[in-house]
């Protein structure tokens, strides 16, 4: 009987590294056409802001709210379809659906959030908002993480 290899914890993390790298260069390949159809339909409704509010804590979290403006004025998201492709971690593949145009939103908050701040929801979890600005094309995020904190004394006399 022979002893089985040991584990290779570089060359695993490694694999996990690579793995994780091409997973962000597809998801980056991806986000000029998805925010090309999504700001081209708000353009020809005329929307011109959409703000959405997220909120994420004790392993969960969600979009809590997604409001579209025209000129300051709520307005309804229309409700046709468009066209986002996503990727996901560990699969090559890309698969494109067709959603509706808050679907839409609310996909590319999660992806932004995953993006940028993986493991937002969890423990303490963040809050925060995106606006995305229609005129500029553009979508902004404001992030906020909660955490506990502790200060403790231990004196001795």
């Amino acid at each position: 009987m022979t002893d089985p290899k040991p584990f290779d914890f570089a060359a695993s993390m490694a694999r996990v590294q690579a793995d994780h790298a091409a997973y962000e260069a597809r998801a980056a390949i991806l986000r000029p056409a998805n925010k090309t159809a999504l700001f081209d339909t708000l353009v020809a409704v005329g929307v011109t802001q959409v703000i959405v509010t997220f909120d994420g804590y004790g392993d969960s979290g969600q979009v809590e709210d997604i409001s579209a403006l025209t000129n300051g004025e709520t307005v309804n998201l229309p409700e046709a379809q468009i066209i986002i492709a996503t990727t996901s971690w560990g699969d090559d593949a890309i698969v494109e659906q067709a959603m509706t145009v808050a679907e839409a939103v609310e996909q590319l908050a999660y992806d932004f959030l995953a993006e940028t701040h993986g493991g937002w929801e969890n423990n303490d979890g963040t809050y925060g908002e995106f606006t995305f600005d229609v005129a500029e094309r553009e979508i902004t995020l404001d992030y906020n993480e909660r955490y506990t904190a502790a200060d403790s004394h231990q004196h001795t006399f």
